[in-house]
């Protein structure tokens, strides 16, 4: 019989019991008589993403993958109420910045308003390492974290952002397991919703949302959860972010 877990309780058993940072593992394609250990990084996040998913399996684990590749979250965790139970999964080079999406920015601004949920979805991060001779893959670190607790303000903008040719396309999460980071992630969810109001006003193209953006949020919310949330101007909170 399938058990219903939290994302917390999938964290504990993989560090814990499965040991998942003593494995190693290597991706392999076989097509005729040809069988190859593949050697590029660009795959390793959907491959464990699909592990992660059989390993849940075999671990009687009752979850959900979303069929909706491009929306979150990846997985559900409770398949009786969708609107908990969010678990996204990522990956980087341990060796490198990590430099995954976490939401196209101007999707998430909506996405919040319609689903104020989606603030507490856990990311589930494995940071891994790969020999480039054998294609050997192993997970260096692992961690479970909220989206504030992987964002931090930046030096031109309020979160960490993808912003190039003059667009505003991704929220990026920052490095936030380095003692040496410039800047530290924010506090509280209600200090990472200030800095992504802020985002949405100082954005040009999410500019027309910002008058009423916060608004519409605090009522998603309320209507969702039966409470209110408030939430500092930036320019109340900024000082404690970044450098002025």
């Amino acid at each position: 019989m399938k058990r219903q877990v939290t994302a917390q309780e999938i964290y504990q058993t993989l560090v814990n019991r499965y040991r998942i940072k003593s494995l190693d593992g290597i991706i392999k394609f076989h097509m005729g008589d040809v069988s190859i250990a593949v050697k590029r990084r660009d795959v390793i996040g959907g491959i464990l993403q699909e592990w992660l998913e059989k390993w849940l399996r075999l671990n009687k684990i009752d979850f959900l993958s979303n069929p909706q590749l491009t929306m979150p979250p990846d997985i559900y965790l409770n398949r009786r109420d969708l609107t908990t139970g969010w678990l996204e999964v990522k990956a980087f080079n341990r060796n490198d910045t990590p430099r995954f999406s976490i939401a196209e920015f101007r999707t998430f601004a909506n996405e919040l308003i319609e689903h104020p949920y989606h603030l507490e979805a856990d990311y589930l991060i494995f940071g891994y390492s790969m020999n480039e001779e054998t294609g050997k893959v192993k997970i260096q670190d692992i961690w479970l974290k909220k989206i504030w607790e992987i964002t931090k303000a930046m030096a031109t903008w309020p979160l960490t952002v993808q912003f190039k040719n003059q667009v505003l396309h991704e929220l990026r999460p920052c490095k936030w397991f380095s003692k040496r980071q410039t800047g530290r992630v924010f506090d509280c969810v209600e200090d990472f919703l200030s800095a992504f109001e802020e985002t949405v006003y100082q954005n040009p193209d999410t500019r027309f949302l910002s008058a009423q953006w916060k608004n519409n949020f605090k009522n998603a919310y309320k209507k969702y959860y039966g409470t209110d949330i408030n939430f500092p101007k930036w320019d109340e909170i900024k000082h404690k972010y970044m450098k002025i």
